[in-house]
């Protein structure tokens, strides 16, 4: 009965409480925001035993991970949480977090499976080797591989992307080797795994990593609707696809194209994210679900998929040379701040950013997550840069 009375836990009922006086105090300063953020991805990888990331602070008992606190370590989001921490240490002058980004690497070596797989799910689950979650710490590794010039990073990094082409259908497309945990029929988010194996291409230089990142890309954008939609992109329900599945699909469309030279695939990527910037609400709060005209399918918000498309506007600003696609970056950031409670007696609440808004949202309800919190910071660190040097800053790596 406690896992659909969570209100019942004081630290959850404290959370809803807040969000009906319309959230936490905003600084108009990101780095107050930002120091909070990180402190909170070092506080959840002390909460493991070996160099992984928790995957998230449960604040009210969960039905797969049982009583409140710590998860276990995530490999799928330990692996990009790893330019991240890469990136914060240069901003905030930690060369701590450099230390933590290549511990969270080297973790990721040792849990590697024979085929150059990432497992997907936490660690102590099924081992089952998912496409998804090898591509997202492929861009850890390459990152880790950029910072330290080590062999190992690189070789553990060719062998992960070598598994993602032979598992590439002739197509394109990736149907084997998804993840349990996502619908089989709805990865077009793939894109993002593909944007990883065009990433290896160019700094491993291996061309068939780079042509098969474009067979997947090309192929994800000819689905594409003639209003931008982008169809079978979503973890559980394709009809109403959630911000935070359609939000990867749209970096690694951007990305893959910018790192392919593909002006048709940073275009698919403006498609997709121009109605999605008429979707924010005045005061920065986005739809969590979307229909296939771009209308919203639900009444709470992602906060995860938020974090990703203030990333998403940006880097678009930065690869089309256009400044008005960050013109919904400061309400977008301005919410997700009042939602990130900096303050709490709780180390696994304060300055994490939690799953949905409300907090009992159907994404990652009741619980703080790595990859909100990591998207967080990047977009922090992302328009910080952007303000004060222009779009030409460049200073967070792209990897983040």
């Amino acid at each position: 009965m406690r896992a659909i009375r969570p209100l019942l836990n004081p630290i959850a009922l404290a959370e809803g409480w807040r969000e009906s006086l319309e959230g936490y105090p905003a600084d108009p300063e990101h780095e107050p925001h930002l120091v909070a953020a990180i402190a909170w991805l070092a506080r959840a990888q002390d909460a493991t035993p070996d160099g992984g990331i928790s995957r998230a602070f449960t604040l009210a008992w969960h039905p797969h991970f049982g009583r409140r606190g710590w998860q276990p370590p995530y490999p799928e989001t330990t692996g990009y949480i790893i330019p991240t921490f890469y990136a914060a240490a240069r901003r905030l002058g930690c060369p701590g977090l450099s230390i933590r980004a290549e511990r969270a690497a080297r973790w990721e070596i040792d849990i590697q499976l024979p085929t150059g797989a990432v497992r997907g799910g936490v660690l102590g689950e099924p081992e089952s080797p998912a496409v998804f979650n090898t591509g997202q710490v492929l861009l850890g590794l390459l990152a880790a591989f950029e910072k330290t010039a080590q062999s190992s990073f690189a070789d553990a990094a060719r062998r992960a992307a070598r598994y993602l082409v032979a598992m590439l259908e002739g197509d394109g497309h990736w149907r084997n080797g998804n993840s349990r945990f996502a619908r089989a029929d709805a990865t077009l988010y793939n894109t993002r795994t593909a944007w990883a194996l065009a990433e290896a291409g160019l700094r491993l230089a291996d061309a068939s990593f780079s042509d098969a990142a474009a067979r997947n890309l090309r192929a994800a954008a000819a689905l594409q609707a003639p209003n931008g939609w982008l169809p079978y992109c979503c973890l559980t329900d394709p009809e109403r696809p959630l911000l935070h599945t359609l939000a990867y699909a749209i970096r690694g469309l951007l990305e893959g194209g910018r790192v392919l030279n593909d002006a048709r695939l940073v275009h698919a990527a403006e498609r997709a994210a121009r109605p999605l910037v008429a979707a924010v609400r005045g005061d920065g709060w986005m739809p969590g679900r979307y229909r296939s005209d771009w209308s919203a399918a639900v009444r709470w918000s992602c906060l995860t998929g938020q974090a990703q498309m203030a990333n998403n506007w940006i880097r678009l600003a930065e690869i089309t040379g256009n400044p008005q696609w960050v013109e919904p970056v400061p309400a977008v950031l301005g919410f997700l701040k009042r939602t990130q409670n900096r303050h709490s007696a709780e180390p696994g609440v304060r300055g994490g950013i939690k799953g949905a808004w409300p907090v009992g949202g159907n994404y990652g309800a009741y619980e703080v997550l790595n990859w909100a919190t990591k998207f967080f910071a990047d977009a922090l660190m992302r328009h910080e840069a952007i303000q004060t040097n222009g779009l030409t800053a460049a200073t967070v790596p792209v990897l983040a």
